[in-house]
């Protein structure tokens, strides 16, 4: 059953390193950096978290076209994560933290005022619509303001989690669980007051105006309050008290209660798993591994692309194995460059080949068949992939236009290409040009 998070994404970067010294130019510390840790968050956080707990996960954000955003969609990518990204004016948000000592010294913001995101494509309404269970993850930039996402998630019958934020829209009518931590709902409600009496009434009031299930406000080490029809709250204990980082928790939280529910639990049970869930996130953070698959040019395809996109022009790719080029490959490439105004080969690496065309291939190396292809004047780009279709390599790079080569009636990567509004296009081969034959016709003549 797939989980559907909706929200906005944004890339955290830790900075970590030592201070041993001040600025001689400045009274500031100066940082020395030893190690640079990026990851999702926002939104983008809450969808790795639930695909670290074995769920499938589907991401509806919006992404510019920039370096920052292509990083985001090779994350979560990586992680197992379907992203479904609307354009996004402007840049990608990021927050950069300073740290040293295991102190946050600054935290930089980048990205600017918040941008309303492209259209919606049908894709996306289509996976909505097909949702076990939704997580709208508010932090404020505009997604979850989206007149069609709104539309589309109040038509849903599944179960619907909102986690809010003060800066962006109320709930849609009728969702199952609303999820605000204690300052979130003391400034959405009005109701100034503290403690648990003041989470009580916080939870009733937006409860009623939001037209809400129910809604549970955390309040962090003090557990959650749950309030439904009952004028009596329920009141949700942490299992065991941490000391650890809380970045995260809310998103840990929502998750867990999203995931919960789509697997048919009552809101309270829904709640207490949730609360579990945040507590351990705090106690031992789910860490976010690098992409482990041999990528050859994976940071050069990515800035061509996103510096093509912020020139407003159109990335083309095409993937094989080339493993003899021959002037039917020549063919195909300068057709796809054609298409647009770059052109990225996806390239099949040596065990990839060879998971595909068995032992004795590939005759070329990798490293050979990258250079030859990289020297064409056609080709702009070369990307290495380990999988035995490009699927993985095209999620993050999200080209606008995919050919192939040769006859086919369908193309299995156009359900792909579609998340993000791209299209696959088919261009001939030359009559008698192939790898195959060509070897075959070599081996014949010794």
């Amino acid at each position: 059953m797939r989980l559907v998070i909706v929200g906005d994404t944004l890339l955290d970067r830790d900075v970590h390193g030592t201070v041993s010294r001040i600025a001689p130019d400045a009274p500031a510390p100066v940082l020395d950096e030893e190690s640079v840790r990026e990851r999702p968050g926002g939104a983008g956080l809450a969808a790795l978290l639930a695909a670290g707990h074995g769920h499938q996960v589907a991401l509806v954000t919006a992404l510019a076209a920039d370096a920052a955003g292509a990083r985001l969609s090779e994350l979560l990518s990586a992680a197992g994560v379907e992203v479904y990204a609307l354009s996004l004016p402007g840049s990608t948000p990021e927050k950069i933290r300073l740290r040293a000592g295991g102190q946050v010294m600054l935290r930089w913001d980048r990205g600017g005022e918040p941008q309303p995101p492209g259209d919606a494509p049908a894709a996306v309404l289509d996976v909505l619509r097909d949702a076990g269970a939704i997580l709208v993850s508010d932090y404020g930039r505009g997604v979850a303001r989206h007149p069609a996402l709104r539309a589309a998630i109040e038509k849903s019958r599944a179960p619907v989690v909102w986690d809010p934020h003060p800066n962006g829209p109320p709930p849609v009518p009728n969702v199952r669980l609303v999820t605000p931590n204690e300052a979130e709902a003391r400034r959405l409600s009005g109701d100034a007051g503290k403690g648990l009496a003041g989470a009580q009434r916080a939870g009733h009031t937006l409860r009623q105006r939001w037209q809400a299930g129910a809604v549970v406000v955390t309040r962090g080490a003090e557990g959650a309050v749950l309030c439904q029809g009952s004028p009596a709250p329920l009141v949700v204990p942490v299992p065991q008290a941490s000391a650890g980082d809380t970045c995260g928790a809310g998103d840990a939280f929502a998750a867990a209660a999203a995931a919960a529910l789509a697997e048919g639990a009552l809101v309270s049970e829904a709640v207490a798993a949730a609360v579990a869930a945040a507590t351990a996130h705090v106690a031992g953070p789910v860490e976010v591994s690098e992409p482990g698959r041999e990528r050859i040019g994976a940071d050069e395809a990515g800035r061509l692309a996103a510096d093509v996109r912020a020139r407003g022009g159109t990335v083309v790719a095409t993937g094989g194995c080339f493993d003899l080029l021959h002037t039917g490959h020549l063919a195909t490439l300068k057709a796809a460059r054609s298409l647009g105004d770059c052109l990225i080969v996806c390239l099949n690496s040596d065990d990839s080949v060879r998971g595909l065309k068995g032992e004795g291939r590939p005759l070329t190396h990798q490293d050979d068949r990258g250079r030859l292809l990289a020297a064409l004047d056609c080709v702009d780009a070369v990307v290495v992939f380990d999988e035995p279709t490009p699927e993985p390599v095209l999620a993050w790079l999200r080209p606008d236009v995919w050919v192939k080569g040769g006859d086919y009636d369908s193309v299995p990567e156009s359900e792909l290409l579609q998340r993000w509004g791209g299209q696959t296009v088919i261009v001939p081969y030359l009559d008698g040009r192939s790898t195959t034959k060509t070897i075959a016709e070599a081996r014949s003549r010794r």
